[in-house]
């Protein structure tokens, strides 16, 4: 008797754990692992974890070690003895660093120095702030110097107004050393003031340490030009659009060989991430989207032969291959993620197709719980095209029973909807919490071809619109769904998206969410950072009269000119240093929620940007989310 109460105890216990599903508390206790490289011997990998605490508003970093073909990690306290140092020439002389430089003025201190305790900030043109910092006349440069204790540094860029590593998120992947350990290459717009704000031309510039010259090695491309290294036989490769002003033009994997340039990818309908070099430099590895994730893909480089071009894709599965860190043997070292799991370390055999997992960050966590379903589907659009819809069901989903749905709408808006994982939109996270979620592979996204990619510019409120209600409508035909029920959220473009449906969609949704989303293009053209952005989508400023396709973004495209239409309630999150898209954007559209009489909130992150990085703040952050999914679904 005694053994079946024990049993049964132990089978209660063992299905209590069972049903554990994804919290917002557990979700912001996970590692985040950051893979920096393989050791000298390529042994083993080195990689970081960072890991939030709630209690402690921020987040703490360990380093690890971890042998490539798997085993236990082993803590380290530093990198210096185990990883190479891509910074150090190849002759072991130099080393190349960068450092902020301050360089013009800007503050009001600096044109009067009496008044010290002024704040005033004056500027002669735009990028007078970026992302979430303002200028305050200080620029990244490249230095290099001895490589030896007390050594003094040479700026490279000395007295230029321009950035690199590229201002926000650039870092010392921007630049790198020749082969000859002779010059040093690095990527900058060399652009200022508000040249720089409308363009996205940068450049990849050599500078020769004996002649102390630079010399542009893309001029003649007119868009980004980035992400420089050389092949292990010395040949320069780097990504490349073509279009200035353009941030999501197909991006193309250049090398240069003997003075040719050949596009490896030209001929490839799709868009490359990142990319690695094979060991022998015949090679190219790479990342894509495709379909919905993002998978590992192939191209042969021929030199100046004849022999094909032929891009292959290599691995196909409801994952996101993410990282490119290395080789060992026949495995390629990368990072993989789904829905359902943060990012762990893999090993891909090239040979035999088959993978293996290296780290375990949160393994044993995700083995407490019952996870979500994520299943793909294709909707038949309102012009004939099919769509990629993912579908996010609740752990111990049951199709007899109706579940409320929530329509996530991407930002962007060119960016991919795959599987990957966010420790703020996590779509595990919602369907734990009871939800069917429908995110569907909206025009404008890559993935899907160029043509497919490039459709939404200049008609955000169009086609893309449509492709939305045509996911919902089709997934809400499940008997499983609550269609009286149906939420709509999103950020970014996403909010955007929000606004914008919430004056069309003749009563489909009975709530909506938007964080940091465009209201009002009229205003957003007005107090963005990068012009470039809205010249390219909106196809102009508002100010174009006779510019037919502006006119329409700023008029017919426009969520401020629908707000009559409203009529179900609106949450607004809005972070107070997003300069992209600025305060006054989810201002509005409050207030114009407010006074229609709409049950709306604003929840105001005054230190946040586009994004929610505080640990407290993020719990905030989904405690309304799904408090106002239970007040109004």
């Amino acid at each position: 008797m005694k053994k079946v109460v024990v049993t049964t105890l132990i089978m209660m216990s063992l299905n209590a754990i069972g049903q554990n599903v994804m919290s917002p508390e557990l979700l912001w206790k996970l590692g985040r692992v950051t893979p920096l490289g393989l050791s000298k011997d390529e042994k083993n990998i080195v990689y970081k974890v960072s890991t939030p605490s709630v209690a402690d508003n921020k987040s703490t970093s360990k380093l690890y070690i971890i042998p490539v073909n798997g085993g236990n990690a082993t803590e380290i306290k530093d990198t210096k003895d185990v990883l190479k140092d891509k910074n150090i020439s190849p002759d072991g002389k130099f080393v190349v660093y960068n450092e902020e430089v301050k360089i013009e003025k800007v503050l009001g201190k600096d044109f009067y120095p009496s008044l010290d305790k002024s704040d005033a900030q004056i500027y002669n043109g735009l990028d007078y702030r970026h992302w979430d910092t303002w200028n305050e006349g200080k620029f990244n440069h490249v230095f290099y110097k001895e490589n030896k204790d007390g050594a003094k540094g040479t700026d490279i860029m000395k007295g230029e107004t321009f950035d690199s590593p590229q201002k926000p998120f650039g870092g010392d992947e921007d630049y790198i050393w020749s082969p000859d350990s002779k010059s040093i290459l690095y990527v900058c717009k060399k652009k200022a003031g508000t040249d720089y704000a409308i363009s996205t031309n940068t450049n990849i510039y050599e500078y020769n340490l004996e002649t102390q010259k630079t010399t542009n090695k893309t001029e003649d491309n007119l868009g980004y030009d980035t992400a420089p290294q050389f092949s292990p036989t010395g040949n320069l490769s780097w990504l490349q659009m073509k279009r200035d002003g353009y941030e999501s033009d197909k991006n193309d994997i250049i090398v240069e060989f003997k003075g040719i340039k050949t596009n490896l990818t030209a001929n490839w309908d799709g868009t490359v991430d990142n990319f690695i070099w094979s060991k022998d430099g015949k090679t190219v590895f790479f990342v894509a989207p495709i379909d919905g994730t993002k998978q590992l893909f192939s191209v042969n480089f021929p030199g100046l032969t004849k022999i094909a071009i032929n891009v292959r894709q290599l691995t196909n599965g409801d994952f996101d291959v993410n990282d490119l860190v290395g080789f060992s043997g026949d495995d390629i070292i990368v990072t993989r993620t789904d829905m359902n799991h943060a990012g762990e370390i893999y090993s891909y055999n090239l040979k035999k197709n088959t993978w293996k997992q290296i780290s375990n960050i949160n393994t044993e966590t995700y083995k407490t719980l019952t996870l979500s379903k994520t299943e793909k589907r294709y909707v038949t659009t309102t012009d004939g095209k099919k769509m990629l819809v993912w579908v996010i069901l609740p752990p111990n989903f049951d199709a007899s029973k109706k579940y409320p749905t929530l329509l996530f709408c991407q930002g962007g808006p060119q960016s991919p909807l795959t599987q990957s994982y966010s420790f703020r939109w996590n779509f595990s996270l919602m369907a734990a919490k009871g939800y069917v979620v429908v995110a569907p592979n909206r025009r404008g996204m890559p993935g899907h071809g160029v043509e497919w990619n490039e459709q939404i510019s200049k008609d955000w409120g169009g086609q893309v619109m449509d492709d939305y209600l045509s996911a919902i409508d089709d997934v809400s035909k499940e008997s499983y769904v609550d269609k009286s029920r149906l939420g709509c959220v999103g950020a970014s473009y996403g909010g955007y998206s929000v606004f914008y449906l919430a004056g069309i969609h003749k009563n489909r949704f009975k709530t909506f969410i938007a964080h940091d989303g465009v209201f009002n293009t009229v205003s957003m053209l007005g107090t963005t950072e990068e012009v470039f952005f809205n010249n390219w989508d909106f196809g102009g400023a508002y100010w174009e009269k006779d510019n037919a396709v502006a006119q329409k973004a700023y008029t017919t495209f426009n969520p401020a000119t629908l707000v009559q239409n409203w009529n179900k309630p609106i949450l607004i999150f809005q972070g107070g240093k997003d300069f992209r898209v600025p305060i006054g954007q989810g201002q509005e559209a409050f207030q114009a929620a407010q006074l229609r009489g709409i049950k709306s909130r604003f929840v105001y992150f005054p230190d946040e940007n586009h994004w929610v990085l505080k640990p407290q703040n993020a719990q905030v952050w989904q405690g309304e989310f799904f408090k106002w999914l239970d007040e109004t679904l």
